[in-house]
């Protein structure tokens, strides 16, 4: 019973993650496929370069939540694993997403989102340390690859292994989703915050 719980919690988890509200925000509001601009990514960083920074935050804001949502659905389904399992799913969904072909986003925002739902004080740090590198580098992508590679050692740290244990695979999946812009920070070419694409 228990592992059909399990799995109901992934596949519920999957399922949530999985939503393209990046492409679904901008169809509504009339814009180009957001596929054919920019990056071609479905997350919020590309949805601003439309030039709608409302839609952009609406993007940021659905992607978080639908982590969080899967968390906490997947946490009534089957308990702390079922918690666990879903943002699993939904991590996975947001980045392989059956309905667009397996090619989804990069993962930032939903990432944020299961820590809302897992342990709320590391999505504070996790947004406090993004920010402090944002700032100082100028380069989002970077922020976002230090803030996930410090999060599964705070977790260790402060006695959540499994929690730990998740986001050292999570983060291996975002950098992996994140190795053109690591080429591009290597090499210089990548776009700071606030420049024009």
């Amino acid at each position: 019973m228990l592992t059909v719980k399990l799995a109901t919690a992934l596949v519920l988890g999957y399922l949530f993650g999985s939503i393209p509200f990046g492409i679904l925000l901008t169809r509504l509001a009339g814009t180009d496929d957001l596929r054919s601009i920019g990056s071609g990514n479905i997350g919020a960083t590309n949805v601003l370069r439309t030039g709608r920074k409302g839609l952009a935050a609406a993007t940021l804001i659905c992607d978080t939540l639908k982590g969080t949502v899967a968390v906490l659905v997947g946490g009534q389904i089957a308990g702390p694993d079922g918690a666990l399992v879903a943002a699993l799913g939904a991590f996975l969904g947001h980045l392989f997403p059956v309905w667009l072909g397996f090619k989804g986003g990069k993962g930032v925002a939903t990432y944020i989102g299961l820590l809302i739902g897992l342990l709320w004080p590391a999505a504070i740090a996790f947004c406090a340390l993004w920010i402090v590198v944002a700032l100082l580098t100028r380069y989002s992508s970077a922020a976002a690859l230090i803030a996930s590679l410090v999060t599964p050692f705070g977790l260790w740290y402060f006695g959540h292994p499994a929690l730990a244990l998740l986001f050292a695979f999570l983060t291996l999946l975002l950098w992996f989703m994140h190795r053109s812009n690591i080429a591009k920070l290597m090499s210089g070419s990548e776009s700071k915050i606030g420049a024009k694409a």
